[in-house]
This record gives structure tokens, sequence and C-alpha cells, in this order.
């Protein structure tokens, strides 16, 4: 059960101020955070990827530089197994970044991927035809009737300009919550509000939108 972090901006800003708020809340969660973490961002145009196995709270968040994108992703390991550096999120491709914070179970889908958050990006994939947000809708909904039981499924997927979520959680509500900061020059959706900030607001349960 995993945290997970969007940062979009109209200018740029300095990577490691949001790291730095993001690993606090890693550090401090109530699921231990450490198994490894990871971000995207865009310098340039371009996407640019980072992974760690270390605890980013234990990591050097000054080495980034700036962007006006980021996403970063901490890992707890479901059972504190398949802890390898590979099996960190963001996974990506050419055109998407995917991040997932969730537990499910007994999940019967047909999907290329060394962990089940990797396999559920390629299989949401699959219905991509221009419109990520109605892939993402198709396949939440066909996971979700080929599953016995989902604890949690909270996904991001982004491209260079938005931000597709979708949100599902049939428990520990307070934990699985995604919440977001819009002003008119930027957005955070986080697992949780930076510490000591106001004017976040609750992104609701089964919600699927773009941002």
């Amino acid at each position: 059960m995993c945290r997970l972090l969007y940062v979009r901006s109209k200018t740029n800003f300095e990577i490691g101020d949001h790291l730095k708020k993001f690993a606090g809340i890693a550090k401090n969660s109530k699921e231990y955070q450490g198994h490894g973490w990871g971000c995207s961002y865009l310098q340039k145009g371009e996407w640019k990827h980072y992974k760690n196995i270390s605890p980013i709270w234990n990591d050097d968040l000054d080495q980034f530089g700036t962007s006006t994108l980021l996403i970063a992703h901490v890992r707890s390991a479901f059972r504190d197994k398949d802890i390898a550096v590979k099996n960190n999120m963001p996974f990506y491709d050419d055109k998407y970044v995917f991040i997932f914070n969730g537990e499910l179970h007994g999940v019967k889908i047909k999907a290329d991927g060394r962990i089940g958050a990797e396999k559920i990006f390629n299989f949401i994939k699959r219905f991509e035809k221009g419109d990520m947000l109605n892939a993402l809708t198709k396949g939440v909904n066909i996971i979700g009737k080929q599953s016995r039981y989902i604890r949690a499924m909270n996904i991001i997927i982004a491209d260079k300009q938005k931000a597709f979520v979708s949100t599902q959680f049939n428990e520990d509500h307070k934990y699985f919550t995604l919440h977001y900061k819009q002003t008119e020059n930027e957005l955070i959706l986080c697992s949780e509000p930076y510490s000591q900030e106001n004017n976040w607001v609750t992104l609701k349960n089964n919600t699927k939108k773009v941002l």
C-alpha cells in the first residue's frame, strides 16, 4: 500500500521541494514505505525517470533540478515480497507514466508484467484508442469484475499534459483517499495533504476523471 504524488505547474518548480514533503508523508505513514521509490519528471519536454531501492527519506532529493511536471511513488511492498528496484514505480512507456496504490485479491486477468501493478498498467493500455480516460474506466471496471476482492485500487496515469485518475477502495478510507490542491498556477495530487498546508480537497471514492 504505497503513496502517490503528482505535481503539474505552469512554471518551473524545484522538484526537491515537493519530494521532501512527500518523503515526510512516507516516513510518517502508518504503513512502512521504505521498499524503494521512483519518480518521473519533464525536462526540456522529455521524460526523465529515476528509481532507487533505498527509502525516499534517505535519498538525495536535491539532485533533480526543476520541472513543470512530476510523478512520484514510494513503495510498501505487499507482504514484503519482490523488493527489487525493477519493481519500483513509476512504470512507463513512450507516452504514459503509471503509478498505483492498492491491494487486490484473486485477480483473473492476463497481462504482461513482473508484479500486479505492472500487469494492471499493461491491461488498461489494451483499451487505449486515443482516449485514456475511457481506457482507464473500462480496464478498471473489468478488473473489478475479475477480482475476488479489492481492498483498494488507486491509479494515476499521466501524459505530458494531463493526469487520468481512478480511485476505488472498500476499507481504510482515511488511508486510501487521495487529496488535491489546485491554484491558478499549480495542481498537486497526493495520498495525503502536505503537512501544515490548507485548501486541500478530498477526491471522492470511485472517482474517474481527468485533472
